[in-house]
């Protein structure tokens, strides 16, 4: 009798291929989307400075923190401290520069001339030591009927960035919104994959955006390796998928159930693939800078962060400089109430003991628990 079945060493050798063992490492916890005509060397600092000045102007203190976002007293000073100290180091982790939905149809001349905007714009970042950690464009859809446009402004951008700084700065993306079809995304790698030969830049890799009801019977765990590894990201847009399948507008919310569905099917679908999920946006501002509208805002806004986060999606869109505000408290306040309790649970199955509380931790929830601790450790300033 054969000690190893015929076939498996193929079958072991494609499980590690599609299913690679890894740890997470550091993820954004959020993208900011800002439409490409608006965008100038100045954006992310003066979004950190908007969010700052609401933070002066209605959460002064630990207790206002405690009393807006419902975090513990003895967690409240530390998310405090945190969350104004990363404003004003890194407001922005993320920037996404939007030629698609936020931006609109312009004429062709118009948005070429956008595209040499941003370019200028990324170029003057990266000299001033201010250009986030993870950038890019996203670019139109295939869907509309029209890739020549989202092509021609992907090569403008990436060409016109490698121009001017000399390189292609680490941490670039792009954003392939609104795949309705499974063959956009081998096209769009091809594009991606002619771009890098034409200009000698580094692999590029993309983020698929699941829009519709149409995008997830094609999810599944071969399609990063269909794409020979380019599929960076899986990104939830909440809007266009209520929409399309017929949610009435005030029904159009981050948690909806049919929005935990399609986020259930993109985590069964890329699970231990390596491809990161990010769940979508708040469509609202503060209705008047006024404290009971800013709070209102911050709120409803932390309310969906932790629905976020609870379904283990660890990074979403702000769309806004006020949610940073309460983006930032929630994650921190998320990461820290249970910072203590995992590493006790995972020193206590180190050294052989049963954790406090009568708590018997199977080898799975450890590795969940590790796996916490390193996001969290990535995630807080």
């Amino acid at each position: 009798m054969r000690a190893v079945p015929e076939g498996f060493t193929e079958a072991y050798r494609v499980q590690q291929a599609r299913y690679p063992v890894s740890e997470p490492g550091w993820q954004p916890v959020h993208t900011v989307y800002v439409p490409a005509d608006r965008l100038s060397a100045r954006t992310v600092s003066e979004w950190g400075d908007q969010a700052l000045s609401l933070v002066k102007a209605h959460l002064a203190g630990p207790f206002e923190l405690g009393e807006v976002f419902g975090v513990p007293e003895e967690l409240s000073a530390g998310v405090h401290e945190r969350v104004s100290r990363k404003l004003a180091t890194e407001p922005i982790e993320d920037l996404r520069v939007d030629f698609e939905d936020g931006y609109g149809v312009r004429p062709g001349s118009v948005e070429d001339g956008h595209v040499a905007q941003a370019v200028e714009a990324v170029a003057a970042m990266h000299a001033a030591g201010t250009l986030p950690r993870r950038w890019g464009p996203r670019v139109k859809s295939f869907a509309d009927g029209d890739p020549g446009r989202s092509v021609r402004t992907l090569d403008g951008f990436v060409a016109g960035v490698v121009e001017r700084v000399g390189e292609l700065p680490a941490g670039f993306t792009v954003t392939f919104p609104k795949v309705l079809m499974e063959e956009y995304l081998g096209q769009f790698a091809g594009v991606l994959e002619r771009l890098e030969s034409r200009l000698g830049v580094s692999r590029l890799r993309f983020e698929m955006q699941v829009e519709a009801p149409q995008t997830l019977p094609f999810l599944r765990g071969d399609l990063a390796e269909s794409l020979g590894g380019r599929l960076a990201a899986a990104h939830f847009g909440v809007f266009d998928y209520t929409a399309a399948i017929g949610l009435p507008p005030h029904e159009q919310r981050l948690d909806h159930p049919a929005c935990d569905h399609a986020r259930h099917v993109m985590q069964t679908a890329f699970a231990g693939t390596g491809v990161e999920l990010s769940d979508g946006s708040l469509a609202a501002s503060p209705a008047s800078d006024g404290a009971r509208d800013v709070h209102a805002l911050w709120r409803r806004h932390a309310e969906l962060v932790r629905h976020s986060l609870r379904h283990g999606f660890y990074q979403g869109w702000d769309m806004h400089p006020s949610h940073l505000v309460s983006r930032f408290a929630t994650v921190y306040a998320f990461h820290l109430a249970r910072y203590a309790s995992y590493r006790d649970r995972v020193g206590a199955w180190e050294e052989q003991r049963e954790a406090g509380g009568g708590v018997m931790d199977e080898p799975a929830t450890i590795r969940t628990l590790v796996a916490a601790l390193r996001r969290a450790d990535a995630a807080l300033p």
